[in-house]
């Protein structure tokens, strides 16, 4: 990406699809969903997103895994 400036979204879909994290590749997709603004989870809700966060202490503001839904899922069966 370098210094690209992100004027539109083919360059910002452009840079993003070109970056890598430990020899992988990300997979996007553009969502138009329009949200409303003031929506904010309850707090049984908030603890199942909270859930599947993975923090790295070094790093723990910047540095989130989000485990995707079915992945957290499918572990849950199994246990």
């Amino acid at each position: 990406m370098g210094r690209a400036k992100l004027v539109d979204l083919e360059v910002m879909l452009s840079c993003a699809s070109s970056m890598t994290w430990k020899g992988l590749y990300s997979i996007l997709t553009l969502s138009k969903t329009v949200y409303q603004k003031g929506i904010s989870l309850t707090k049984t809700a908030m603890k199942q997103v909270e859930s599947r966060l993975q923090r790295n202490p070094l790093l723990s503001q910047w540095d989130i895994l989000i485990q995707p839904l079915l992945l957290v899922i499918s572990f849950a069966k199994i246990i």
